[in-house]
């Protein structure tokens, strides 16, 4: 990770070496990219070059996997305040442990698959691990910059910098680095990341060749202390003799888990026929081949210095565990385009994997093998069509041949009414295995160890979603879930006795199981907003209702954010600010385990949490290009006689705080 940290400061120093030869630089101007009133400002032109074409905010855009395009907004809105956090997304649906960069309980569900294949598992941990779909290519005028700092818990800070830059108008390239420290308030709580990636785009002059790849290399680590020994006594109802929380007994300090990956990325094609509209740059007609090329190689480990009978018994007395996935990617497509009957694209994809460990290893209920590899065919097609205000999209994948036999459907359709108002009606079906560590599993604690490939079958997920966006009504999502064949970590009743499961000393038993009764589910989402002179409120409000002969699947019925806020320029308009109140809860339910050996959560039905507000306080500000972010995070935690604020059973929230931080956009 050093490495490439020193290669971004070096690209930094070199920046104005990438800048186009001919496009000028944009002037500093009092508002840099979007007004509030009057939209986007232009850079304007070089004095000296009457014919340099004007640069704007818009010649800055960010261009998705899915090649969905925006261009950069510096401006500071009340959504830019919930995207401010180590996720850098909205966290409505999530519940954060006491320290960044640890897992996030899940206050909402979403179960579509997006890869037709299952992933390697730790899933918990995998919240900050950039994806396919998460890396984002740019195209700029000019080198651009993007700075986002924040501090953490005790000596530490995040940072996320991002540098993109030409050498042309039709190569771009990026380069960033997110890493972070966090010492934690509790003690052996210490976590720390590195994700280092790394872009280019090219498009060739006459349009018919485009290119896109990415390298990404990330590195997640963090201490497990096993949540809190005694957390009625000293975090509950402890008092002022533990509100120092490094007094607080924890279970052990000897353990640790970490997630490290490197992906290399490849999606490139050329248009074998391009024709073009009479007088006109507008594409008719066109045929091209593609191909993208995936190789990705990850690691999971859990290492302890000394087992722990709060696991059950080990092997060895010293617990290194690792588990290892490659996989390689290779699909081949072919993209027809007509202006009239929209975008069809077949394709076939050929996918090695090789999930692995050290050893096989024989104990008295059977051979656990050490090794699930294999090669899958699969075939695909993908349509796209818009007619005025109404589109269509659709996506198919189906497996032919392997082991790993599945399926998946997307397809939606949506209506632009008028500038205020569209709706979207989504449809996904889906049959997968779950994920690898659901069907092989080894660990240095003996009850760890399974093998489920011949016996478990592919999870089943089929839903309907309904979206309206309105500026007047708000905006609506409705989605209904049926999973057949869930599957879920949980203790084994069987082998954890009651007294065990209610002490909270089931950990030694956890499994992998899958439910063989239908579940359904219900989402429902609303988001308005109201205004009045200066100030605002932002509400978010959702419900869910699960239907189940067994209790497998548990959800807040209830999960709301209430954000009252006031907003203005200030100092003779040099400075806008936003300031106010966010009001976050969701309804007592029995809210998932978190088991560190497998970097999981877990069903459990003993512990109930939840019931409680979260309210932070903040103030916000912009100038030119920098928003300032300042707040005091759940300043209602002293408020009462009992802290009862949980992110998981044993793993309390986190207590008040102050942090700030800002982010910086710069242009050369």
């Amino acid at each position: 990770m050093k490495y490439y940290l020193l290669c971004f400061l070096l690209l930094m120093g070199a920046v104005s070496l990438a800048q186009e030869e001919g496009l000028p630089p944009p002037r500093e101007t009092d508002s840099l990219g979007n007004d509030r009133k009057s939209g986007p400002k232009p850079f304007g032109k070089n004095p000296e070059d009457s014919k340099a074409p004007e640069v704007t905010i818009k010649d800055y855009k960010i261009i998705s996997h899915a090649r969905d395009t925006v261009f950069l907004d510096t401006t500071l809105t009340i959504q830019k305040e919930y995207r401010y956090n180590y996720l850098r997304r909205d966290d409505f649906e999530l519940m954060p442990f006491a320290n960044v960069g640890q897992p996030y309980n899940s206050l909402g569900i979403n179960f579509e698959r997006k890869q037709l294949y299952p992933a390697m598992g730790a899933i918990a941990k995998h919240f900050n691990y950039a994806e396919i779909q998460d890396i984002d290519y740019y195209n700029v005028a000019t080198p651009m910059t993007d700075i986002m700092f924040k501090t953490t818990f005790e000596q530490g800070q995040l940072l996320d910098a991002l540098l993109a830059f030409n050498t042309s108008r039709r190569l771009n390239f990026s380069i960033a680095y997110k890493g972070f420290r966090s010492l934690g308030k509790y003690r052996f709580n210490q976590s720390q990341s590195g994700n280092f990636r790394t872009t280019t785009n090219y498009e060739s002059k006459n349009k018919r060749y485009l290119l896109r790849a990415h390298i990404a290399a990330q590195n997640i680590e963090t201490e497990e202390n096993g949540g809190l020994v005694s957390a009625d006594e000293q975090f509950v109802n402890g008092g002022a003799d533990f509100s120092d929380r490094a007094r607080v007994e924890i279970r052990f300090d000897d353990a640790n888990n970490r997630i490290l990956g490197k992906r290399y990325y490849l999606d490139h094609r050329y248009k074998l026929v391009r024709k073009q509209k009479d007088s006109s740059k507008v594409e008719k007609t066109s045929l091209a081949i593609g191909h993208e090329f995936n190789y990705e190689t990850k690691f999971y480990r859990y290492d302890q210095e000394v087992q722990d009978a709060f696991y059950g018994d080990g092997i060895v007395s010293e617990i290194d565990d690792r588990a290892s996935l490659k996989t390689m990617y290779n699909q081949f497509n072919a993209t027809f385009y007509n202006a009239t009957l929209g975008r069809l694209e077949g394709n076939l994809s050929l996918y090695n994997y090789n999930y692995f460990f050290n050893s096989i290893l024989i104990t008295d209920d059977g051979r656990v093998e050490n090794q699930l590899k294999g090669e899958e065919i699969a075939i695909g097609a993908d349509y796209e069509k818009r007619i005025g205000g109404f589109d269509i999209e659709g996506a198919f994948r189906y497996t032919i041949s392997g082991r790993l036999t599945g399926n998946l459907l997307d397809a939606s359709a949506g209506y632009r009414i008028n500038e205020n108002n569209r709706f979207r009606f989504m449809v996904h079906s889906s049959a997968n295995l779950p994920n690898f560590n659901f069907l092989l599993y080894q660990s240095d604690y003996l009850n760890y160890n399974w093998q489920n490939d011949e016996r478990f079958e592919n999870e089943r997920v089929n839903s309907f979603q309904f979206d309206l966006e309105s500026k007047l009504f708000g905006n609506l999502s409705a989605k209904y879930t049926r999973l057949d064949n869930y599957a879920y970590f949980a203790p084994d009743t069987d082998a954890a006795s009651a007294e065990q499961i209610e002490a909270g000393l089931d950990n030694a038993f956890i499994k992998p199981f899958q439910e063989t009764n239908s579940i359904n589910y219900i989402k429902v989402k609303y988001n308005k907003e109201f205004k009045l002179g200066k100030f605002a409120l932002n509400n978010t409000v959702m419900y869910q209702n699960v239907t189940q002969t067994n209790q497998v699947l548990n959800v807040p019925q209830l999960v709301t954010r209430n954000t009252l806020y006031f907003s203005s320029e200030v100092f003779k308009k040099a400075m806008y600010i936003q300031t106010g109140i966010h009001f976050k809860y969701f309804s007592a339910y029995n809210m998932n385990g978190y088991n560190p050996v497998l970097g999981e959560f877990y069903l459990q039905n003993e512990t109930e949490l939840g019931g409680y507000p979260l309210m932070d306080f903040f103030i916000n500000a912009r100038v030119q290009q920098t928003r300032i972010y300042l707040k005091a995070e759940h300043f209602n935690s002293s408020l009462g006689e009992t802290s009862e604020f949980f992110a998981a059973p044993n793993y309390p929230y986190r207590d008040f705080v102050i942090r700030f931080g800002l982010v910086w956009n710069f242009f050369s």
